[in-house]
């Protein structure tokens, strides 16, 4: 029936375009391009020179709405349509109430001028269902645990990202997969894996184009600090143990090697002060025994002999010494003036003159201090 008014409609335009002389009119400006919900409405604006007779909307090359220059038009149910005019322009609105996600197509703004129509598309989407699988999130400190996010019913399959305390978590985080539904529709899934060390809350958000705001789905998770039973204690003992000791047993050797060298070296210093002392002490001693025998005297009247003779005189053997005979001289007493009187035995004795032998020994008497 709706197909029955339109096209009855068009031919009534169309054979009052013909018999008018005002055809010729152009557009001034068509509509624009418009991305809506589904549910929604969507309006185009279409505006005409003077002089026009009849504009016809058409969607996907298909007339859904007609207008006449005298006010009269004829539409669909879904279809309408408000004029405004403003000096020598017409402007009309149309609207399309309830779209759906099938009415997504061309919409052309015609005045039957073949070579004057102007076009514009609407695109239609659907936000679908956005959910948090388990909304119960208790954790230990410092465990990681995976947040799944489910998005059901898009067109298209919307951009899926997170939050946390809202601050923008990196995509390195979190995987998304998408696949297709029923009816043209898409259903998300992303899985983030989170190691939280405090109570967070973290918001999962979708988006489309023709969503003014990212739709949302907060959970809290909650971080507790388990209590440290003994084995905890026993392991972290263990742990710094076996940090520890190789540590301390390092510092040891190391501490042990530089004892060693410091002994070493304190050894071959002593020794060297010993060889030092010594060497001092020796060339001291030399000095001393080269001042020594430079200041000796040399004794020229000791004579071996004199001994036999002091031996003979101990018997009461006056022997006649061959000291009192000179170089060449005869063996001739002396006069008495010059013979010793030897008060032990009651003999004399020849006096001896200090005589020097032709060949004299040397003999140094050396004092040693």
């Amino acid at each position: 029936m709706d197909r029955y008014y339109q096209w009855t409609g068009l031919i009534l335009s169309l054979l009052t375009i013909l018999s008018d002389p005002g055809f010729g009119a152009s557009i001034i400006e068509g509509p624009q391009n418009q991305t809506v919900l589904a549910g929604s409405e969507a309006r185009f604006n279409c505006t005409v020179s003077e002089r026009w007779k009849v504009l016809i909307w058409l969607f996907d090359g298909n007339p859904q709405l007609t207008l006449i220059w005298n006010g009269t038009s004829f539409d669909s149910p879904r279809f309408s349509q408000q004029g405004h005019t403003s000096g020598t322009t017409f402007t009309s609105e149309l609207t399309i109430a309830d779209v759906k996600l099938t009415d997504s197509g061309q919409i052309k703004c015609s005045i039957q001028n073949d070579q004057d129509n102007k076009y514009a598309y609407l695109s239609v989407q659907v936000n679908g269902s956005l959910s948090i699988k388990d909304n119960d999130f208790t954790v230990k400190e410092n465990q990681t645990i995976e947040i799944v996010c489910e998005a059901l019913g898009w067109a298209p399959a919307p951009h899926i990202f997170w939050m946390e305390n809202d601050i923008s978590l990196s995509n390195s985080k979190y995987i998304t997969s998408q696949s297709p539904g029923s009816n043209g529709l898409y259903n998300g899934e992303s899985t983030l894996r989170l190691t939280p060390m405090t109570s967070v809350n973290v918001t999962c958000l979708a988006a489309i184009v023709a969503l003014s705001r990212p739709q949302i789905a907060t959970v809290a998770v909650t971080v507790y600090q388990p209590e440290k039973s003994g084995n905890d204690y026993a392991r972290i003992r263990t742990i710094i143990l076996a940090v520890v000791l190789p540590i301390v047993a390092l510092l040891l050797v190391i501490l042990i090697i530089l004892l060693i060298v410091c002994c070493k070296r304190k050894k071959e210093s002593d020794y060297q002060k010993e060889i030092k002392k010594n060497t001092a002490e020796t060339q001291t001693t030399n000095r001393n025994l080269g001042t020594i025998t430079h200041s000796g005297n040399e004794n020229y009247g000791y004579d071996p002999e004199e001994t036999m003779y002091d031996t003979v005189q101990m018997r009461g053997i006056v022997p006649v010494s061959p000291r009192n005979y000179g170089l060449n001289q005869d063996a001739n007493p002396r006069p008495p003036s010059e013979v010793i009187y030897n008060r032990h035995y009651g003999e004399a004795f020849p006096s001896r003159p200090t005589a020097y032998p032709v060949n004299p020994r040397k003999i140094r008497n050396v004092t040693h201090v």
